[in-house]
């Protein structure tokens, strides 16, 4: 079975999205050569990124117009969108996964190949750590406190545990931390 690791850039104060959609200028305090070289590196780990509705739209705009290493990287992976609304995907190497969401990518992770990650999709993720469905985080936290925004975790209704498996400080203040989901 492959695994779910979600990846996400937070501020301080839990944060991975600023007070409007993709107000994500605080990327900028950890982006540099080192994150760089870190995301290409774990691109080579992703058999399928998996993405919500909203963030596949944003992702889909975003990096078909993007150039370089990593717009190459996100253009050619393959990728999912776990949806009700959407009818078709048109960015390459996309598919659809209708209905339940939980189902699709419990389906999604007993397919052959290397691992799913997801990228932003803080819905998505909270209802698939609800169900027991991760099993990685990986987030480097920003050196910055928003004061508000979309937090990275959403409210649950019981305690998730996790373990912490490694930790990367970057030269820009920033620190990449990879977390098992279960104690």
């Amino acid at each position: 079975m492959r695994r779910l690791v979600v990846w996400n850039v937070m501020t301080l104060d839990g944060y991975f999205e600023g007070k409007n959609p993709w107000d994500l200028g605080f990327h900028e305090t950890v982006w540099g050569d080192e994150l760089q070289a870190f995301s290409l590196e774990q691109g080579k780990e992703i058999g399928t990124l998996l993405f919500g509705r909203r963030t596949y739209e944003g992702m889909a705009d975003y990096w078909t117009n993007a150039t370089g290493e990593i717009a190459e990287m996100m253009n050619s992976i393959e990728k999912a969108v776990a949806t009700r609304t959407l009818d078709q995907a048109t960015w390459n190497n996309t598919r659809l996964l209708k209905g339940e969401a939980v189902e699709a990518v419990t389906a999604l992770k007993a397919e052959e190949g290397k691992d799913v990650f997801v990228f932003g999709s803080a819905d998505l993720v909270a209802s698939l750590l609800k169900a027991g469905l991760v099993d990685e985080y990986r987030i480097c936290v920003a050196p910055v406190v928003l004061g508000g925004g979309k937090p990275l975790f959403k409210p649950q209704d019981q305690q998730v545990k996790m373990r912490l498996e490694s930790t990367r400080p970057l030269t820009t203040g920033g620190v990449v931390l990879t977390y098992a989901v279960g104690g």
